[in-house]
C-alpha cells in the first residue's frame, strides 16, 4: 500500500536539501561584496635589517656611485668559464623544453668570456648617475636621472623598480624617452631607479623578515630620503608586487602607480577566477577570455613555470650556491627565464628565441649585475621573505587602495587578469593598456611602448578631479 509523506516531512526534508544549496550560491556574493576588508597591519617603518653595530651610527647621507667591474673579478670570471666542465648534451629534438639547452651554452659563455667588452660596458651603465644611501642599515644603490626643463614644465617624480631575474638594466633604453621634455606636456618625469635589497648593487637584509612588504617601506623611506614626500610609482614582476604594497600602506604618499603586471592574490580574486571559468563572460572581456581560460590549460603553463618560485621560496640558499659559483649555472638559470616568459612558444626553438628581442651584450649585462656582485643569493631570498605565513597574514592583498592605478596587459605575460579583478584591490583603476605583443620583461623588451604608455598614465593622474588624487 503506498504511503504519502505528510507535508511537513517533506518541507522539513526540501528546506534540509534547499538551505545548503542557498548558503554556497550566496556565500560567493557575500565573498565578493559584503566581506569587509582587514585593517592595516601595524608595522614597523623603521625596522633595522642591517649590522647591529651600526645603528647607533647611521649615515644618512647620499653618496655617488660608480659601477666597476674590477680587472680580478674579470680575471676570475674569466678562468672559471674556462674550467667550465662539458654539458650533457640535450635530448634529440629538444630546444628550450627541458631548461636551457646545453647546445647553446658553448657560444654564450665564450662571447661573455672573449667578446663582451667589459670596460665600454662598464661606461655604458655609468651613463646615469649613481647613488647609494643607508635606509634601515642597508647601503641602498640607485640610478637618478633628472631632466632639465624649461620654464613651466613641473619635475614629477617616479620611482621605477624591477623585479627578479632583471635589474635596474631593464630600463636604460627607456630612461631617455621616460626623461625627455615635450612641448604636449606641462611635465617631465625624474626617474629614481633603485635595485632591491638584496640585488645588484644594494647590501641584502643580514636576518629574515625583509619581504615585498617591508621592502615597500624601504622604497617609501628612500624616496623620503631624496626629498619626496609624494610620488608617483611604476613596475613590474617583484616591483608591481612591491608597489601594490606601497600603495596599500601609503596610499596618500602615492599620486598613482603604472604596472605592467598587476596581479592580485586573495581568495576573492580566486573565486572570481574560478566563476568565470564556468561563464567567462562575466568576468572577463570574451576578446580576451582566451588570455585566462581554460584554467585547466593556464594552470598547467604556471605549474611548469613555476618550479623556481617553490624552490627558492623554501630552500634559496641551496639552489643559489651552485648559481653564485658557475657562470654557466647562472647564464643557463637566468637566460632560461628571459626565453619562455617572453613568449610561450620559444621553448620549441633550439636558441630559445633569446635573439629575437636582445643582443647577447643587453642579456650578459643583466647577468653582470648578478654575477659581479655576488647577488644571485640573496635576490633569491625575497621569494622565501615573501611567500610565507607570516608575510601572508599581513593580509595586504585584501585591503583596497584608492591610489589612482593603470595597468599595461602584454600578450604573452604569464598571468592575466581582468579589471572586474583588479578593481577589487584598485577601485580607482584608470584605464588598462592591451597590447597584443610583448612578454614578461616589457620595459626591456618594448621600451618605446612602455614609455608611451607611462607617460599617458601619468598625464591621466595629473587630470584626474582633485578628490581622485594627492596634488604633489
Amino acid at each position: 500500500m503506498h504511503k504519502t509523506v505528510p507535508v511537513p516531512k517533506m518541507a522539513r526534508l526540501l528546506l534540509i536539501i534547499l538551505i545548503p544549496i542557498l548558503l554556497a550560491m550566496l556565500f560567493p556574493v557575500y565573498i565578493i561584496f559584503l566581506k569587509s576588508p582587514p585593517p592595516l597591519p601595524e608595522m614597523d617603518y623603521n625596522a633595522w635589517w642591517g649590522p647591529t653595530s651600526l645603528k647607533e651610527k647611521q649615515d644618512k647621507s647620499i653618496k655617488p656611485f660608480k659601477v666597476s667591474f674590477d680587472n680580478l673579478m674579470v680575471k676570475d670570471l674569466k678562468d672559471r668559464i674556462k674550467r667550465s666542465r662539458s654539458f650533457t648534451p640535450p635530448l634529440e629534438g629538444i630546444g628550450f623544453e627541458y631548461g636551457f639547452n646545453t647546445n647553446q651554452l658553448p657560444s654564450w659563455l665564450k662571447y661573455w668570456s672573449e667578446e663582451y667588452n667589459f670596460t665600454a660596458r662598464e661606461a655604458f651603465f655609468n651613463q646615469y648617475p649613481h647613488f647609494k644611501t643607508n635606509i634601515q642599515g642597508m647601503d641602498i644603490h640607485f640610478i637618478r636621472v633628472t631632466p632639465k626643463v624649461p620654464s613651466g614644465v613641473q619635475v614629477v617624480p617616479l620611482l621605477l623598480i624591477h623585479g627578479w631575474p632583471g635589474s635596474v638594466r631593464e630600463f636604460y633604453e627607456a630612461i631617455p624617452l621616460l626623461t625627455a621634455v615635450s612641448k604636449d606636456r606641462d611635465f617631465a618625469i625624474e626617474l629614481i631607479i633603485p635595485s632591491l635589497p638584496g640585488y645588484g648593487f644594494s647590501d641584502p637584509a643580514v636576518r629574515p623578515g625583509l619581504g615585498a612588504a617591508e621592502v615597500a617601506i624601504v622604497m617609501r623611506n628612500l624616496m623620503h630620503r631624496i626629498g619626496y614626500k609624494k610620488f608617483y610609482i611604476q613596475g613590474g614582476d617583484w616591483g608591481s608586487i612591491v608597489n601594490t604594497y606601497l600603495a596599500t600602506i601609503f596610499p596618500k604618499e602615492v599620486l598613482g602607480f603604472h604596472s605592467n603586471l598587476a596581479f592580485l592574490r586573495s581568495s576573492t580574486a580566486t573565486l572570481m577566477t574560478f566563476i568565470g571559468s564556468f561563464y567567462p563572460s562575466l568576468i572577463v572581456d570574451p576578446e580576451l577570455a582566451d588570455w585566462m581560460y581554460p584554467l585547466k590549460e593556464k594552470y598547467a603553463y604556471l605549474l611548469e613555470e613555476t618550479g623556481y618560485m617553490h624552490i627558492q621560496a623554501t630552500k634559496p640558499d641551496t639552489v643559489a650556491a651552485g648559481l653564485n659559483d658557475s657562470p654557466a649555472g647562472l647564464l643557463a638559470y637566468i637566460l632560461e627565464k628571459f626565453s619562455t616568459w617572453t613568449k610561450r612558444e620559444y621553448r620549441q626553438k633550439a636558441d630559445g628565441g633569446l635573439l629575437t628581442s636582445w643582443t647577447k651584450e643587453k642579456l650578459i649585462d643583466n647577468l653582470m649585475l648578478y654575477w659581479s656582485t655576488k647577488s644571485i643569493v640573496t635576490s633569491c631570498r625575497l621569494y622565501s621573505e615573501t611567500f610565507n605565513s607570516r608575510h601572508t597574514a599581513l593580509r595586504l592583498d585584501d585591503i583596497p587602495s584608492p591610489v589612482p592605478t593603470w595597468v599595461l596587459q602584454a600578450k604573452y605575460e604569464l598571468s592575466y587578469q581582468p579589471p572586474s579583478i583588479m578593481k577589487l584591490k584598485f577601485p580607482n583603476l584608470i584605464n588598462t593598456t592591451v597590447v597584443h605583443d610583448g612578454g614578461h620583461f616589457f620595459a626591456f623588451e618594448m621600451p618605446q611602448v612602455f614609455a608611451e604608455d607611462v607617460l599617458k598614465a601619468i598625464t591621466a593622474f595629473r587630470k584626474l578631479p582633485s578628490n581622485q588624487k594627492t596634488e604633489l
